[in-house]
């Protein structure tokens, strides 16, 4: 456990007109990261606008007005990193900035890397390219033909695109149900001036996470929440909850879509009725790498290898809905048959029929995830920002403990309080 204990240190070091600023201190990478989340209510008003901000803003500001402009700034500066985009995490649009850069105990502060990477980070934020006050025609043309083939794109990868469509399923209804990108439909109507309304929005009134990942020294960080208090703010929009799936399941239904493919790929997908704030959540974890989570999972094993019925089958959740997806790529006569066995390791689990290979290889796998998101600040800083955004207060630390902590009768009791809510089948066009 030290050797995670030794990797960060995480601190709340500001507050301010709706600005978060967190540290994670860790002195394993050469470089350090600035994160800054902006965060809004996915809502079908703002998904599709929401997304093309970033993808505008990331093609030039006033002082690098173009993208090669920006990328000849980022390799003076040692080869820094920049990118922008969207997420979304529950009922929850993310649009995010980061920029990574050389730590200083390498370059030396004469050079005041940090301060030029966070200058050009806001200032691609609250400086972009304007043309008459507007942001300039020709990007807000090409971007949105760029959101369009990327949203369209989505069927290219046939596995996560029949994930991700039983669960809108699942979620009908509900803000869930859009995706981050947005909206091909309402591309097409809008305008420079509605998008100029929308980056106000964004700046001026959302929630802002930021999180500094590296070996700062606070001199750096006073620095960088000086900077941030710079950015132009107003009256800060209170998000809504984010709403856990818990209404009961009235009938289970059937999707099916038809695509030009020869293998089927099946979804069901689940409400679990225990949210991440629960103590629940842990039990429900390893609940998910017993039944789905890796080559010892009972999917892996009665479905895959022993069935041969499935190219691949696993489970997965999304812990800040609530909900639980099982997927399967199977030669589309046996759809049946999979899904009678699917059903029988669901079964199995809630007899208590788990073996100890595994229940310990799950806490094995786990934790061995767990200590691998150390070795990336991307996947650092989205941890922690998780827990910030939806009021946990786990670390790598505690988070091993308590999936170590749990019991058989606690997967089991967590098993009996899984719903079937929707069975999505993505087959061929005969």
């Amino acid at each position: 456990m030290n050797e995670i204990l030794v990797m960060e240190e995480v601190s709340k070091i500001a507050s301010f007109n709706g600005i978060n600023v967190y540290n994670i201190k860790t002195d394993k990478f050469k470089t350090n990261t600035v994160h800054i989340f902006f965060c809004d209510d996915l809502s079908y008003e703002n998904v599709t606008k929401n997304a093309l901000v970033p993808a505008v803003l990331r093609r030039g500001s006033q002082n690098h007005p173009s993208f090669r402009d920006l990328s000849q700034y980022l390799e003076q500066l040692y080869g820094a990193s920049f990118d922008c985009g969207v997420s979304k995490k529950g009922e929850r649009q993310i649009i995010q900035f980061y920029i990574e850069y050389v730590s200083e105990k390498y370059t030396g502060k004469d050079d005041r890397l940090s301060e030029k990477a966070l200058d050009l980070l806001e200032e691609i934020i609250t400086q972009p390219l304007f043309e008459n006050g507007l942001f300039k025609k020709s990007y807000v043309d090409q971007e949105k033909e760029n959101l369009r083939r990327r949203i369209e794109s989505r069927i290219n990868d046939k596995v996560r695109y029949a994930v991700d469509r039983c669960l809108e399923e699942l979620c009908k209804g509900e803000p869930y149900e859009l995706h981050e990108y947005g909206l091909i439909d309402q591309l097409e109507n809008i305008t420079e001036e509605d998008l100029q309304k929308q980056y106000k929005y964004i700046i001026e009134t959302l929630p802002v996470f930021v999180f500094i990942s590296g070996d700062n020294d606070k001199e750096a960080l006073e620095k960088i929440v000086n900077r941030l208090k710079q950015i132009p703010r107003g009256n800060i929009k209170e998000l809504s909850d984010t709403v856990v799936s818990d209404k009961p399941v009235q009938k289970i239904r059937e999707v099916t879509e038809k695509m030009n493919i020869t293998q089927g790929k099946l979804s069901m997908g689940f409400k679990t009725n225990t949210a991440t704030f629960e103590d629940d959540y842990y039990a429900l974890a390893v609940y998910n790498g017993i039944l789905g989570g890796g080559i010892h999972s009972k999917l892996f094993q009665n479905v895959r290898e022993k069935a041969s019925l499935a190219y691949y089958s696993f489970s997965r959740l999304d812990k800040f809905k609530g909900l639980m997806v099982i997927s399967s790529g199977v030669e589309i006569e046996n759809k049946q048959k999979a899904i009678d066995i699917i059903k029988e390791q669901l079964q199995e689990i809630k007899k208590g029929n788990i073996t100890d290979y595994e229940f310990n290889s799950t806490l094995k796998a786990y934790e061995t995830g767990v200590k691998s998101m150390a070795d990336s600040h991307i996947r650092i800083v989205d941890f922690y920002f998780s827990q910030a955004l939806f009021g946990t207060d786990d670390t790598l630390e505690t988070l091993i403990k308590k999936i170590n902590r749990v019991t058989r009768d606690e997967v089991i009791n967590v098993a009996k309080k899984i719903e079937p809510g929707v069975v999505y089948f993505l087959t061929s066009m005969d």
